[in-house]
């Protein structure tokens, strides 16, 4: 189909056969694969497809139809002079750094947290609050953060960002940190901002445990919720990577409105948790991914028949027998992009792509410095200024 859509205007001639009828060809051209390129290649097709792809139902059907399968448009690097894009596609589908690139603002300190559904929700240090930012059509959210969370710094402070299911023009924003006041009742907290009502929700907490063997510990300092990791939605739920005197993944239920604690496997503690991701796992579920010398191993949390849970490895994914050069460079893991389940993978001075499902890689770029990336993955066409991605 692709292949078919050239530059040249062709007129549509009664005798289309099937293609006469408009519904039938916007269930195909629904099928178009969700590039940058796809909908302006069709519309030089001809004036009466261009007044098809134009129009702003069938934009949000092509949305709508392609959410579960949004390309990676590019990433956000962690931190910085402003919020940098790098663009991840080929031409003719490669977007601008520019276009998706937020500038600083005088005195202004921006650490992103995340992207998802579209939305990239970013951490202003001066002056503190939230900014939720949709770069396809440019609009942004300023929230001020609750007062108790301020009280703990923001360099603990970790959150997330998602578009109401039933609402595509709302959004809600979860923050999360570790009270650390009482180490004998050390608690996880979250809040829920709600774009509908503009106000935040009640205070939700979890207890951490406290005391920790010796074994396992990996760090003297507070525990905290990792910044460098951005939670990861997986089903109903949002994770995070808990670090320091106590090492784990904080959960929180968006349907139930609370938070839990959940322990990782004891030797992935004792030989480098720092090395692990938060991924889908197999089948869908909570997956972690461990890179242990020059392999992934990939472990998934399951419930068996008499509700005991467990971790298990699923399977072991040799990286020398993948990536270029393995065999004498380190690789680290820099980003995680959750609609893809794919991870984002530094070796040699190159960063890859890998597919943890079909194990597809894609050599990206030679990075300038070695940062943590935040993927953007949604359905986007030049000019567009609908929402981006429909939940």
């Amino acid at each position: 189909m692709t292949a078919s859509l050239g530059p040249r205007c062709r007129p549509c001639s009664p005798a289309a056969g099937p293609l006469e009828d408009e519904d039938l060809l916007c269930e195909i051209l629904l099928r178009l694969p969700p590039q940058p390129s796809s909908l302006p290649r069709a519309s030089a097709v001809c004036k009466r497809w261009r007044r098809l792809v134009s129009d702003p139902d069938f934009s949000r059907r092509f949305c709508h139809h392609h959410r579960r399968n949004p390309p990676v448009l590019g990433l956000f690097i962690r931190g910085g002079d402003g919020i940098p894009f790098e663009p991840t596609l080929d031409a003719p589908n490669r977007v601008p750094p520019g276009r998706f690139s937020l500038p600083r603002r005088d005195g202004a300190i921006f650490i992103s947290l995340g992207c998802r559904h579209g939305l990239v929700l970013i951490l202003n240090i001066r002056p503190i609050q939230v900014l939720v930012w949709d770069p396809i059509n440019g609009k942004q959210h300023r929230l001020d953060i609750p007062t108790w969370f301020l009280t703990h710094g923001t360099k603990s402070m970790n959150g997330a960002v998602l578009r109401d299911a039933r609402d595509i023009q709302q959004f809600h924003v979860v923050l999360t940190v570790v009270d650390n006041v009482d180490e004998q009742n050390r608690r996880a907290l979250a809040c829920v901002y709600s774009s509908e009502t503009g106000i935040w929700g009640d205070l939700i907490s979890a207890p951490v445990p406290s005391k920790v063997p010796t074994s396992l510990l990996i760090s003297d300092d507070a525990t905290m919720v990792c910044t460098i990791r951005p939670g990861v939605l997986l089903g109903d739920s949002l994770y995070w990577i808990l670090s320091g005197n106590f090492a784990g993944i904080l959960n929180f239920d968006l349907k139930k409105q609370s938070l839990a604690v959940i322990q990782v496997p004891r030797h992935i503690l004792q030989n480098g948790f720092y090395n692990s991701w938060i991924v889908r796992a197999e089948g869908g579920g909570l997956g972690l991914l461990w890179k242990i010398d020059h392999s992934f191993q990939l472990w998934k949390r399951k419930t068996d028949c008499d509700a005991v849970v467990s971790w298990v490895l699923e399977r072991t994914i040799e990286l020398n027998n993948l990536l270029p050069l393995c065999a004498i460079w380190s690789q680290i893991i820099l980003g995680f992009a959750e609609e893809n389940n794919a991870v984002f993978v530094w070796t040699d001075g190159l960063l890859f792509m890998v597919h943890l499902d079909s194990l597809q890689f894609k050599e990206l770029c030679e990075p300038r410095t070695i940062s943590y990336y935040h993927p953007f993955e949604s359905v986007y066409t030049p000019g567009n200024s609908m929402p981006s991605h429909i939940h």
